[in-house]
């Protein structure tokens, strides 16, 4: 009998336990835009460009060794040319493509991960130029011993044209030939996330 009343105990204490563990709140943790980077390719008939756009802000919802949510604000005025193209930046700049005077920063923010562990697929709306698309990639995720998150996503495919950036697409000037810009881009994300 006095085993029974104990094993009782035991699973009573084990069930709260749970409860409790399971009524937590994720904890925010906040991106380090310095050590963090975002880094774009565009792709043309007759080559490609590649360069960076700076983080400006953004968090990570993590909830044990799990990243559960989390947004983000990218600076469109920060956007270079690996090649150094004063006249390519300017023009990324303008209303051709990204509007940056319009539309200074464009945002990220996660509605779902699935997957358990570092490897992981993340969705969520990507807004450009005002206009909000839905947008998933593979990502890796890590809860570190020195207690900061990372995640990296190497490749994040987009597409210019659900956001009204049309210049050079050949999917709306037929006989732009050899002149025509890839309708998608590849963004590769690296963040670096504390308490």
């Amino acid at each position: 009998m006095k085993l029974k009343v104990n094993s009782i105990f035991a699973l009573v204490a084990i069930i709260a336990l749970s409860a409790f563990t399971n009524g937590a709140k994720p904890v925010t943790y906040t991106v380090d835009a310095a050590k963090s980077s975002i880094t774009w390719v565009a792709k043309k008939v007759t080559g490609s460009h590649n360069g960076t756009v700076a983080l400006k802000s953004g968090s990570l919802n993590v909830d044990g060794k799990n990243v559960t949510g989390g947004s983000f604000v990218i600076d469109m005025t920060t956007i270079k040319d690996a090649g150094g193209s004063a006249k390519l930046e300017g023009h990324l700049n303008s209303e051709d493509f990204f509007s940056t005077a319009k539309f200074p920063t464009s945002t990220f923010v996660i509605t779902k991960i699935t997957g358990k562990g570092a490897s992981v697929t993340v969705a969520g709306n990507l807004t450009i130029k005002g206009i909000t698309q839905p947008l998933s990639f593979p990502a890796t995720v890590a809860v570190n011993a020195d207690g900061t998150v990372s995640a990296l996503a190497g490749k994040i495919t987009v597409d210019r044209t659900k956001y009204d950036i049309r210049y050079g697409s050949k999917s709306f000037f037929e006989s732009i030939g050899d002149k025509a810009i890839d309708d998608n881009f590849e963004l590769a994300v690296k963040l670096v996330a504390a308490k």
